[in-house]
């Protein structure tokens, strides 16, 4: 069964070459994945039409180090596309569906692409965005008719899938390869591409089955996204490691969840930020417990609604700590209580991780809170870095160990404790978000001097709702007009929700912003609540 078997694979088949072949040649024609719309796909399919689409990638000049971008919903084109890139050799790009604009132009720049992969539903996304510089070649449009983006030529998806197969194009692939960039949130600078390698994704899968005990017996619920690290190299990885059957929709709905998991007979599931939550906040119906599910990852864990959402829906909720930079170096322990806030334990033939004083980098002691960091033990199971920012990598792996800007605390058992975000980054539904990228949209506006952005706590999911600090240049511009601008540049979940107007922004001798006292001082009497005054946000 699923772990014991893949406990015996040696790091230097930790690929997803070596992985999609290996478990056609086990399971054959059992259905892997089933969608919410089109046809179901096979673990011998997925070796096939992978090796098709590779071809046909190939044909439109794709081949190793060259960077695939893909901006789509889940489906079963997705996954094919992951594969066939790292079949090439070339590197696979998700982005988050959510993006437009500056933020949007940001992450195409840093990538630049030689192929664009684009949803038809999505396409228009890309008007309005200056990429004429960039040589991306071809545009290859999933799931119906949409025009090329400007200057290249244009593909159907199933077109390029359908080519015949030529084993010449096939790569071989090591654990070390770089197989996938994956965006993260910036702190001082823009978001940042992570260099993830074959074996850092194999580990996530490898290291969440093992947790959860995943066995072929299984069935996997996801309705997280795939261009988000907890949908694809976690949830995905560890059913294709442990030949678990999955049912994939588009995207998460907290009112057909328990339906669409019923339906699907799904054993486990997860649910990142504010997802678990919102769950829990449906109406309660006799028919909760009527269900296959046995495990939840559930990050995080509410204490006031943990133990209910358990016995309500009967299953376990596990925790889990990591990071889209260092894998998962921790997980809770199915046979321990649930305690909120609690990662479990630490996954230690893999990783060292150490709570140090965030000023001087010197260890802490048990329930002493500081800083999370965090360093593999085995290569490759980690990022290289982030792709073309070299100072940002050295500056994140100071004194050789990988800071997360994350504190946390270990309790006399050994256990992790997640506490509070210490960079300067905000979490919101389930999204980090950049308060460096949400500033600089502001600062752009016309009447504009300059912005502050910060997190302030939400009232749900230990999250935090979006509040901008602004000194006009002028007379205070209308808040609706600020929000309209946001709303045209900014993915819908980093648009503020509050907005307050300031004389000034306290910085310190250098020039930084000081935003501790913004962040105590929250929402005051003279803050703006779009939710409170009923502005909606357009899709």
């Amino acid at each position: 069964m699923g772990n014991r078997a893949v406990s015996k694979q040696s790091l230097e088949e930790w690929t997803s070459l070596h992985l999609v072949k290996r478990q056609a040649e086990r399971y054959g024609d059992r259905v892997f994945c089933t969608f919410e719309d089109g046809p179901h796909l096979t673990f011998s399919e997925f070796e096939r039409e992978t090796d098709a689409l590779a071809s046909g990638l190939a044909a439109l000049g794709v081949g190793p180090g060259d960077r695939v971008l893909i901006f789509a919903f889940n489906s079963r084109s997705f996954l094919l596309t992951m594969i066939a890139v790292h079949k090439l050799g070339a590197i696979f790009v998700p982005i988050n569906t959510e993006l437009k604009g500056d933020f949007l132009l940001h992450q195409m720049r840093v990538i630049e692409p030689r192929v664009v992969v684009v949803d038809a539903a999505l396409r228009s996304v890309f008007d309005g965005v200056d990429i004429a510089d960039l040589a991306i070649e071809t545009t290859v449009v999933v799931g119906g008719d949409a025009p090329p983006l400007p200057d290249t030529e244009l593909m159907a998806f199933e077109t390029v899938a359908a080519s015949e197969v030529r084993s010449v194009d096939i790569v071989s692939a090591k654990p070390q390869d770089i197989c996938t960039i994956m965006f993260t949130s910036g702190t001082t600078g823009p978001s940042k591409g992570v260099l993830m390698p074959h074996a850092h994704c194999y580990l996530f899968g490898y290291g969440a089955g093992r947790a959860k005990s995943l066995t072929d017996q299984d069935r996997m619920f996801i309705c997280m996204p795939f261009f988000h690290a907890m949908g694809l190299t976690i949830q995905f990885n560890s059913c294709l490691i442990n030949g678990t059957p999955i049912h994939i929709v588009r995207r998460f709905s907290a009112t057909t969840w328990l339906d669409d998991v019923r339906a699907c007979k799904a054993t486990v599931t997860y649910g990142l930020g504010v997802i678990p939550e919102f769950i829990f906040r449906q109406p309660q119906t006799p028919q909760d417990q009527d269900n296959d599910l046995r495990l939840m990852l559930a990050v995080p864990l509410g204490e006031e609604w943990g133990a209910a959402f358990e016995e309500r829906f009967g299953l376990r909720l596990l925790q889990a700590y990591g990071m889209t930079e260092c894998n998962l170096p921790a997980f809770g322990d199915l046979k321990d209580p649930m305690m909120p806030g609690c990662a479990g334990y630490i996954m230690d033939d893999f990783f060292e991780v150490q709570i140090v004083d965030s000023e001087t980098d010197e260890p802490l002691g048990s329930d002493e809170v500081g800083e999370i960091v965090v360093r593999p033990k085995r290569a490759s199971c980690f990022m290289a870095g982030y792709f073309n920012m070299p100072e940002r990598t050295v500056a994140a792996w100071r004194n050789l160990w990988f800071h997360t800007g994350d504190a946390g605390r270990f309790d006399a058992e050994g256990r992790l404790f997640f506490i509070d975000r210490i960079k300067d980054c905000i979490r919101r539904r389930g999204e980090n978000i950049s308060a460096f990228e949400v500033e600089q949209v502001l600062n752009n506006f016309p009447l504009i001097e300059e912005s502050s952005v910060i997190g302030v706590r939400a009232e749900t999911g230990g999250e935090e709702e979006v509040k901008a600090c602004i000194v006009p240049s002028g007379e205070a511009p209308d808040p609706v007009a600020v929000l309209d601008w946001c709303v045209e540049r900014m993915p819908r979940y980093a648009v503020p929700r509050y907005i307050e107007f300031v004389e000034e922004l306290d910085k310190t001798p250098t020039g930084k912003l000081r935003k501790q006292d913004l962040r105590d001082a929250g929402v005051t009497k003279v803050t703006w609540d779009r939710e409170t005054l009923g502005y909606e946000l357009r899709r």
